[in-house]
């Protein structure tokens, strides 16, 4: 009799854990979701597999269980890439925690509708756009929210749980007042920060205050509650005031109405038959005088200004509607590549540490910039300005960078970068700098930003194609933070504190050129027993003074003995760019006929090997 009361209590509770597991097998469905939809460095496929809760314990990295239902999700850092749909996470029903910071997720935020247990959630740093979803003011128990540094626009919803002790939606393009709740009021500046079409008392910055309609007209049907409507006497002496002002103004402004006609009249002919006969089209010549009304009033924040007027034309709003995709995080901002609803690729640079420059400067360093056009820069093609929030938007070049090329998925399934593909790279960069060089010759370092990461490769059926971008930004940056921030600042002269000069773009070339020829980060390498420094130029120095001259090669070129002269000659031509002394490097034109005159010895060489062949 005991025995059979043991076995069926045994039974019993394998029923109820077997229950339970299905009760709960909408949760890990959820999870599973996150992990065959999503990308990331952390290797999900193989830490999720089983049942994410045992005993309240989770094996999965990552997720915490609290009754065998999963409550905390903390992914950080790992790359994160993907959309989630707005339904995300709604089977977790437990879920009081979730934490995806520093990520590169995109797309429109998740509703998190229901999820009445949901306490804090952390999604800063990463790329969602869209508003904030409305259904957020709807969770009852949120006291932390942090969604700081993505790419979200619209205006704030009216948030009033008084359980909510900490908020921040700062470094976003949201727009409009701040809702004068009890709870959003009581959050400092810090939290609303970076948003350039925000307003409201946190900010101190007020909002624009709706007109009164004119005396004698229907009043208005919803006032703002935080505009006093006027009295009748009040509206009538401002209106009396009104048309004084308008009486003493009318005379020169009939003068300069006529001459005003009398100038379009006389120079606008042209361009308004251009526009009737379908070669500017309505929409163009709007934005275009948009544009040009923005800059030219000081008081105006800018649009977008383009540069050709050929491209198609969209505005800020078609920007921040886009789809955005985030390529690289740099010292001076982060990069995305944006899908606009037209279907037009974009990159889009969110730059950083120009908060204090004036508009002027801004927006003059800008049209000198986007004038220059050469086949081996990536072009500008328009820019935002506000005091906040600054961006430049380029042209989308596919393919990655020279770094993705040289240094990523390094292994058995990877197909070589041979030689001759390399010094055409090589001579390509060359002549898009040597360009820079001749058309900045008051930039003090017409780039000073060179590195691999911010050269980008074209191609097509392995033709390799290089554009240099991100250049000309050093005006725009105090001193000290340029040479921080920017690759000219690695050069010796910087570390010794004397001025920068066109040389300084010569040595970052030069280190280009040993990353191509070694394979190897310069100051990320461990060149072993051979030497310990950490600078690339010198280890190579050392190397080729020990006459282990091939030593230096990657490992991907080594085996084509018949260009070992060649690499070796390049070699001489870098070690001359990355001398320690800036007197002692040559002009970008002289290491451009050197690169040309390598790339010519080496063509000879395979058209007599042809003819012998």
């Amino acid at each position: 009799m005991n025995f059979t009361l043991t076995i069926f209590t045994c039974l019993m509770i394998f029923a109820i854990r077997f229950a339970k597991a299905e009760l709960f097998a909408g949760e890990r469905d959820e999870l599973i979701y996150v992990r065959d939809s999503l990308t990331s460095t952390a290797n999900l496929h193989s830490m999720w597999t089983g049942p994410p809760c045992h005993n309240n314990i989770s094996k999965w990295v990552g997720i915490a269980c609290l009754n065998s239902h999963v409550v905390h999700i903390v992914l950080e850092g790992i790359q994160l890439n993907g959309s989630l749909p707005t339904t995300f996470l709604q089977n977790i029903t437990y879920l009081s925690k979730l934490s995806l910071r520093n990520n590169s997720l995109f797309g429109p935020l998740p509703s998190f509708a229901n999820l009445v247990h949901l306490q804090y959630i952390f999604l800063s740093q990463n790329h969602f756009s869209g508003p904030i979803p409305l259904e957020f003011i709807n969770l009852p128990n949120l006291k932390r929210l942090e969604l700081q540094e993505n790419l979200l626009n619209g205006t704030i919803p009216p948030f009033n749980q008084s359980t909510l002790t900490a908020f921040n939606v700062s470094n976003n393009f949201l727009n409009g007042p701040i809702p004068e709740t009890p709870v959003l009021l009581r959050f400092p500046r810090s939290s609303y920060d970076h948003n350039s079409e925000l307003c409201g008392q946190p900010l101190g910055k007020p909002c624009q205050i709706v007109p009164v309609a004119p005396v004698g007209g229907p009043p208005p049907t919803s006032p703002s509650p935080r505009v006093p409507t006027p009295s009748k006497d009040k509206t009538l002496r401002v209106w009396s005031i009104a048309l004084i002002a308008v009486a003493a103004l009318l005379v020169p402004f009939t003068v300069m109405l006529v001459f005003l006609c009398y100038y379009r009249r006389k120079h606008g002919k042209g361009t308004k038959e251009k526009e009737h006969s379908g070669e500017i089209s309505p929409e163009v010549a709007e934005k275009r005088t948009r544009s040009s009304e923005s800059i030219g009033d000081p008081g105006k924040t800018i649009e977008l200004e383009f540069f050709d007027w050929s491209r198609p034309v969209f505005d800020l709003e078609d920007l921040l509607r886009a789809s955005a995709e985030m390529m690289g995080k740099g010292m001076v901002g982060s990069s995305y590549k944006a899908v606009l609803e037209s279907g037009l690729v974009v990159s889009v640079k969110r730059v950083k540490e120009m908060n204090g420059l004036s508009k002027k400067e801004f927006v003059q360093q800008m049209q000198l910039l986007g004038k220059l056009r050469h086949e081996n820069l990536v072009e500008m093609i328009s820019f935002y300005y506000s005091k906040e929030e600054k961006l430049v938007v380029y042209e989308y070049v596919p393919g990655g960078s020279l770094f993705e090329l040289l240094h990523g998925n390094r292994g058995a399934a990877r197909i070589p970068l041979d030689w001759a593909t390399r010094l055409l790279i090589l001579k390509g960069i060359a002549v898009g700098l040597t360009y820079l060089h001749q058309s900045l010759p008051s930039h003090r370092v017409p780039h000073a930003n060179l590195k691999s990461s911010n050269v980008l490769i074209a191609h097509n059926d392995r033709n390799y194609h290089p554009k240099i971008t991100h250049f000309g930004f050093q005006p725009l940056l105090p001193p000290q933070k340029a040479i921080e921030l920017l690759a000219s600042g690695k050069s010796p002269e910087a570390s010794k504190g004397k001025k920068l000069t066109h040389k300084a773009d010569v040595y970052c070339f030069g280190l280009i050129m040993l990353e191509v020829i070694t394979g190897r980060i310069p100051g990320e390498f461990s060149p072993g027993n051979i030497d310990t420094t950490d600078d690339l130029s010198e280890w190579v120095r050392s190397v080729v003074h020990r006459d282990w001259s091939t030593d230096i090669l990657d490992l991907e070129i080594l085996p084509a003995k018949e260009g070992h002269e060649e690499m070796l000659q390049l070699t001489e031509v870098a070690l001359e760019c990355t001398n320690s002394m800036p007197e002692r490097r040559p002009k970008m034109s002289e290491v451009l006929k050197r690169i040309e005159e390598i790339k010519e010895e080496d063509t000879k060489k395979g058209e007599t090997e042809g003819r012998e062949t």
